[in-house]
């Protein structure tokens, strides 16, 4: 029987949700092992005074099965 644990994890890009979360994933992979799913929690993003986008924001939700 496996054991699976979440952990919550926030990540930012310049470019856009999708890399926000490509380099929430990619991190998260540095120090865990099993990675098997990941949602998407929350989305946000940083305005300038300008009205411009100059960050995005996604809060992950990571399962990873732990190891036996």
């Amino acid at each position: 029987m496996s054991v699976a644990r979440v952990t919550e994890i926030k990540a930012s890009s310049p470019v856009s949700f999708d890399a926000a979360i490509k380099e929430g994933i990619s991190r998260a992979r540095q120090t865990l092992r099993n990675i098997k799913s990941a949602w998407i929690e929350n989305q946000e993003v940083l305005i300038d005074d300008d009205g411009m986008i100059t960050e995005y924001r996604v809060q992950l939700r990571i399962t990873f099965v732990l190891d036996d």
